[in-house]
């Protein structure tokens, strides 16, 4: 039997529990010994290291639209607090802490989220997008990644079917974050702006990168375990020097996540045991 916790119990102590983990949440950063980049610039660094976009609206979800143009308001408050955000060196960019307040002059609408495992409408949801695409302009700069959470469940299939599996990158305001630092001497510049339909994301810098990096599967497969569908992928990278053209590859970590959709017909899913 599956324990439940407190607050699924009694649901009126929910929102004293989510204000606790906040309070404690933040007062760890207080205390951690970490430098938090803070300062917003809107002088441009000189240097691209990557360039991206990501499509707002996923007409896939099953759900009414009206969340997803919910979730495109959201991501633009979010997106007003890290776009401009200089990372100096030996400092740390973590995502609440810039975006903790970002409701405080207009508020976030009600967009969908996973909660309990279940897909619903609650307020900010869809913040997981700018997330996932400031990660993965992460894993393409030299930029250490302190933290970083993957999705349980893969709820719906994708808007960017062309990214490596399990490039994703959750967060939970109390709960989970994403961070990286920044161990070179180079400073590193976030920027985020939309059109009607897609946000855009760039990471510039002072100094040019001399190193192109490559993300990408290894390995992805599916399996059947207690009744329901896992995907299992490898995420690895190249690293290529601009100069010497010298290649070095690793693996950064393996990913495991709920699929909650149909698979394609005829995808191969192995059996993991019940």
């Amino acid at each position: 039997m599956v324990r439940r916790r407190l607050t699924q119990i009694f649901p009126f102590l929910l929102p004293i529990r989510q204000w606790q983990r906040k309070k404690l949440f933040y007062l760890k950063m207080e205390f951690d010994g970490n430098r938090y980049a803070k300062i917003i610039s809107r002088d441009l660094l000189p240097n691209k290291v990557i360039e991206t976009a990501s499509p707002m609206l996923n007409q896939n979800s099953g759900f009414d639209m009206q969340y997803q143009y919910n979730k495109v308001h959201n991501l633009k408050l979010a997106a007003k607090t890290v776009d401009g955000l200089i990372i100096q060196p030996e400092e740390t960019f973590s995502f609440w802490q810039l975006a903790r307040h970002a409701d405080r002059n207009e508020k976030y609408k009600d967009g969908l989220n996973l909660v309990d495992g279940k897909i619903v409408g609650s307020y900010g949801g869809g913040l997981c997008q700018l997330s996932n695409l400031l990660f993965w302009m992460f894993l393409h700069t030299p930029l250490t990644i302190v933290e970083r959470h993957s999705h349980t469940v893969e709820s719906f299939p994708s808007t960017t079917e062309d990214l490596p599996c399990g490039t994703d990158a959750t967060i939970n305001e109390g709960w989970l974050d994403l961070k990286v630092r920044n161990d070179t001497s180079n400073r590193f510049q976030i920027r985020i702006f939309f059109d009607d339909k897609v946000m855009y994301g760039e990471i510039l810098s002072t100094e040019p990168v001399d190193t192109e990096y490559t993300v990408f599967n290894s390995m992805v497969s599916y399996k059947r375990q207690h009744g329901k569908i896992y995907q299992v992928s490898d995420v690895c990278r190249i690293e290529k020097n601009k100069k010497t053209g010298k290649k070095t590859e690793r693996k950064l970590y393996t990913n495991q996540c709920e699929i909650g959709y149909v698979l394609p017909e005829g995808t191969k899913i192995e059996d993991g045991g019940k």
